[in-house]
């Protein structure tokens, strides 16, 4: 096992903030000289069945715990999945339904070991324990913590000044997930920043039970591909570890210089300082930098083969300004079709607002002929045309 040193340079990359770094320094100190691996705990509500780069930032910090020898816990909180997390939210979430969090959960198990070693992934979910708890557990559980605490959250305290409803659920969710803790005696938990009350809780409630609290390593919320927003799917600024090559490519590639140097941080394990210091002397490209990321991305996720055919795609459409060759065919047994329905059908807008407002920002084309109108028709013939959306996706559209 490595040195407390050499473990913590490896543990601090990328890592906002570590609270305690003292104690986690003893907690290694301890596992070297008993030789005995750490609890690392992380927990994934599978609000969602797509698991995008920016839920990668932390698997990937659980995967440099894996390879420094800790024991590494995986948790799908398919409990507290149905109650929804609070966290950054300016209302009360939708509840999914059991048979949602269920599906999605196992996609996540699917997913997941694209990052983690298998072998040594231990998954665990809390219904498993969260479905014993009975209502005098909860009671219990609740007395542990005042009104006046929970209101200290930033997010609460808004939403509670604002006259935003807050639902008694959603204040049990901070202390299900510590529950979480106390149950596995977690040594370290990993979260967002967006988690740091979450992951305090369990600070607190462990000393209750006698436990010795765990570290809290909060990690960075990676922003998507809109340079402003935290990665989300809701918003469509997402990159899928799933999509298909050409798209994980594209979409690297279009994003900002500034937030590249973020991506190579958080997402790959290359020497940051060394890429930063070669753009600013000369000796690298931001470009030439920008498409080694996407390579090593889509190559991780989707194959060395595949990232280097996408490479090539991306400089035949960009450079050669050619249309890529195994872009989809959409067949339609119709003469003519407005562009939001056009749009729509070929999967390039998920509605029509979203359509519109790629049309409001020059974003469309019609074999190269670019256009704005919402009211536009499109007709379609044997030969086929070529819609553009964006730089990167394309449909052919031919009568059937």
């Amino acid at each position: 096992m490595k040195s407390v040193d050499e473990q913590l340079e490896v543990i601090k990359r990328g890592a906002v903030e570590i609270i305690q770094e003292d104690e986690l320094k003893e907690k290694l100190k301890k596992s070297i000289k008993e030789k005995k691996p750490l609890i690392i705990k992380a927990g994934f509500d599978p609000s969602a069945p797509d698991i995008h780069l920016g839920h990668t930032v932390l698997l990937r910090k659980m995967k440099h715990f894996q390879d420094l020898g800790h024991k590494v816990y995986f948790l799908i909180g398919d409990f507290t999945g149905r109650i929804g997390d609070p966290s950054g939210q300016s209302k009360t979430r939708s509840r999914l339904s059991k048979e949602e969090v269920i599906q999605n959960a196992r996609t996540y198990e699917k997913q997941i070991f694209n990052v983690l070693d298998s072998i040594k992934t231990n998954i665990v979910f809390n219904s498993s324990w969260c479905d014993k708890l009975t209502i005098n557990d909860l009671i219990d559980l609740a007395s542990r913590y005042t009104v006046a605490r929970m209101l200290e959250r930033d997010d609460f305290l808004n939403r509670y000044k604002n006259d935003i409803p807050i639902s008694i659920s959603e204040f049990l969710y901070p202390l299900i997930q510590g529950y979480d803790s106390c149950v596995l005696e977690a040594d370290v938990e990993l979260g967002g920043t967006d988690q740091k009350f979450n992951l305090l809780v369990a600070r607190d409630l462990q000393r209750d039970v006698g436990q010795e609290p765990q570290v809290v390593i909060t990690m960075p919320l990676l922003v998507g591909t809109d340079g402003v927003n935290k990665m989300s799917k809701s918003l469509n600024n997402y990159i899928g570890i799933e999509e298909k090559p050409n798209e994980m490519f594209g979409k690297i590639m279009s994003i900002s210089d500034d937030l590249m140097i973020n991506y190579y941080e958080l997402l790959t394990d290359e020497p940051v300082d060394k890429i930063k210091k070669d753009i600013k002397e000369g000796h690298l490209h931001p470009m030439k930098a920008k498409g080694n990321l996407a390579k090593i991305i889509v190559a991780k996720y989707r194959g060395r083969h595949e990232a280097d055919k996408a490479a090539a795609s991306f400089e035949s459409v960009f450079s050669k300004k050619e249309v890529p060759q195994d872009i989809p065919i959409i067949k339609l047994e119709i003469d003519r079709i407005d562009i939001l329905s056009l749009m729509k059908k070929a999967n390039l807008a998920p509605s029509s607002s979203e359509a519109k407002r790629l049309l409001a920002q020059g974003a469309v084309t019609v074999d190269g002929k670019k256009i704005t109108e919402p009211k536009a028709s499109v007709s379609i013939d044997k030969k086929g045309c070529v819609i553009k959306v964006g730089k990167i996706r394309f449909a052919k559209i031919v009568k059937a």
